[in-house]
């Protein structure tokens, strides 16, 4: 199996650049991955897809603002993007992260990114990822103050005003995310309490987002490649409804391919004894027998990537490029920003 397996051609014009006006303005692609039949309705309309008795699930993940700049003590220039915190404290804190600069990084380099503000490259951990010691005054103050939103690199433009709010859910609580979990941005209150309205039960997990969201697949092997661990946690209530609606025989739906990682990551050992909290690097691709997961709320991916994997994995490949096809010849937007996907 190779990455260019689930190659499509995609317009550049159709990356939405922006969000639409209203959250719920996007439009809902809905795939039977059954007959692999497609229809084209408005994301509201997903309410006609989602029954009583349905179990619905949520990443409550907040996006922090991850994005720093700083510079070398030669001037050189350097990008940051912290991604998990490993020790806290109000005048240190060590985080993982990624850093991008025009010369190699080396143990004990010192980069300033403002006024009460310096980080300090440590070494790399199990993972290749860098690991950096910020300093400062008040270090998560400053990260605040300095720190950017993290849009992904396919929105060819910097973070605005208007990222700070759309580019996270309206239910995110949790901080900690590096990428906004982008099917659940489509999802107002309104929209939501409407579903509960009809007898849809709602419930939340987190799973903070990290760089297996958009690490490409190095050499196009699909079985060599590994997806980097991402921490997550599922309240007592959410394993207790998931249990009880398998046991039901009532769907269970996943909100986005970081809610769908997470169920079948926490239950893979079986219905009765989920983890509850740890790192998962599970790598979801066709072949795998999915645990928990019924139907998905996704938005659309990149050509090769994992999460194209993963809903090939749930749909069948041949369904998926399909219904991306038509999504083309329909001139969808996609991804973070663009139109949504419910997968039956």
């Amino acid at each position: 199996m190779q990455a260019e397996d689930f190659n499509y051609e995609l317009p550049e014009e159709l990356i939405a650049q922006y969000p639409l006006e209203r959250r719920e303005g996007s439009r809902l692609l809905v795939l039977d991955r059954n007959d692999g039949s497609v229809l084209h309705r408005a994301f509201p309309d997903i309410k006609d897809y989602l029954h009583a008795g349905d179990l619905i699930i949520f990443n409550d993940t907040r996006v922090i603002p991850a994005r720093l700049y700083g510079r070398k003590a030669t001037g050189g220039k350097v990008e940051l993007l912290i991604i998990r915190q490993r020790e806290d404290g109000k005048n240190t804190q060590r985080w993982q992260a990624m850093l991008r600069s025009s010369k190699a990084l080396k143990e004990g380099m010192r980069i300033v990114i403002g006024d009460g503000l310096s980080a300090e490259v440590i070494g790399k951990d199990s993972d290749g990822l860098f690991e950096v010691v910020l300093t400062g005054s008040d270090v998560g103050a400053a990260i605040r103050e300095y720190g950017a939103l993290p849009l992904p690199p396919y929105i060819r433009r910097d973070a605005e005003e208007l990222d700070i709010d759309r580019y996270q859910t309206v239910f995110a609580k949790n901080d900690g995310a590096i990428a906004a979990p982008t099917a659940g941005l489509h999802f107002t209150q309104d929209v939501i309490d409407e579903l509960e309205k009809k007898g849809v039960e709602v419930a939340y997990l987190t799973l903070h987002t990290g760089p297996a969201t958009f690490l490409p697949i190095r050499d196009g092997d699909v079985e060599g490649h590994s997806v980097p661990k991402e921490y997550y946690m599922i309240p007592d209530v959410t394993i207790e409804a998931i249990q009880k609606a398998r046991r039901e025989q009532r769907r269970v739906v996943a909100v986005g391919s970081t809610s769908t990682r997470t169920l079948e990551a926490a239950f893979a050992g079986s219905l009765d004894s989920p983890v509850l909290s740890g790192a998962t690097d599970i790598f979801i691709r066709p072949g795998y027998d999915f645990k928990v997961v019924d139907a998905i709320v996704t938005n659309f991916h990149l050509p090769k990537s994992t999460l194209l994997m993963m809903m090939s994995a749930f749909a069948g490949r041949e369904n998926i490029l399909d219904a991306y096809k038509k999504a083309v010849q329909m001139r969808h937007r996609f991804f973070s920003y663009g139109d949504c996907m419910f997968i039956q």
